[in-house]
């Protein structure tokens, strides 16, 4: 969970074509996801034992898994699930950070010292430990993993909130709103919180990467997507047996969707963040 303050040192050149790159590679994953009905070949769920660990061919692209489903197909709709889910475990941290962090800025005071205590207890205990507590209370599945990294992340958004909010309510707009009678929560609403709009956007998409890979984790582990599902992070798991028979593409064709995306959503969010002057807390 920590912060991509500026972009690498590099040729000046080389910069925009690696975020071109990437946009367009992200571009093209996302439209395979919503067209994966469309253009998979097969449903990724179906099983063909006469193609157990079949090789890269015609009739299946990227090969096939030890249970003979098509690996193009599995990965295509896996792409739903892994796109998503960070989506959402974003949506429910920046709602509650960005809450949090201005209202600490705002308020100071005690306000700001208990939230600022709760952060620091938060960054204190281990982020997948606790995502593995909350999934032992209330079970295995995709939706308990979201929510309990959505949880997970809240401190981190919440932190470089308050480091925007502060600096932002040091501002003259602040007092004159207030001194036209303005309440706080309608400057914070209205004013504030758009203020920093672009600042945690590109902010956000720099942690969609880091989100990405830790449900990819969780799947992994167990904790996360449950199968038939064909999220990514499962995949990989369920491809680990095949290596011992010396077939490698159940576990590398996820893998290296997975780290692709990454990768190219950390590019895209160092020079969002670049642009807009974004600093790491």
């Amino acid at each position: 969970m920590t912060a991509v303050a500026t972009l690498p040192q590099g040729p000046a050149a080389a910069r925009p074509f690696g975020h071109r790159a990437a946009t367009a590679f992200l571009g093209v994953v996302v439209l395979a996801a919503i067209l994966a009905p469309l253009v998979a070949p097969y449903e990724p769920d179906a099983v063909d034992f006469a193609a157990t660990l079949a090789p890269v061919s015609g009739d299946h692209p990227l090969g096939a898994d030890q249970s003979g489903r098509d690996l193009l197909s599995r990965i295509l709709y896996g792409a739903r699930t892994s796109l998503v889910g960070p989506l959402a475990l974003l949506a429910i941290a920046s709602a509650l950070g960005v809450a949090l962090g201005t209202l600490a800025a705002w308020r100071r005071g005690w306000v700001d010292a208990v939230v600022g205590r709760v952060t620091d207890v938060m960054y204190a205990f281990p982020g997948l430990l606790f995502v593995v507590l909350i999934v032992a209370v209330f079970g295995n599945g995709m939706t308990t993993a979201v929510i309990a990294l959505g949880l997970a992340y809240a401190p981190t958004i919440a932190k470089y909130t308050r480091s925007l909010a502060i600096t932002e309510c040091a501002k003259p707009y602040i007092d004159a709103y207030r001194v036209q009678g303005m309440g706080g929560f309608a400057i914070c609403a209205r004013h504030l919180v758009p203020n920093m709009a672009r600042p945690i956007v590109g902010y956000l998409v720099v942690l969609f990467g880091e989100g990405l890979m830790s449900l990819a984790t969780l799947s992994f582990l167990g904790f996360g997507a449950q199968s038939p599902s064909s999220d990514w992070g499962l995949m990989v798991k369920e491809g680990q047996p095949a290596i011992v028979q010396g077939a490698f593409l159940p576990v590398l064709v996820p893998g290296a969707a997975i780290a692709l995306v990454v990768v190219s959503f950390n590019v895209i969010g160092v020079r969002l963040a670049d642009r807009m002057g974004v600093r790491g807390s």
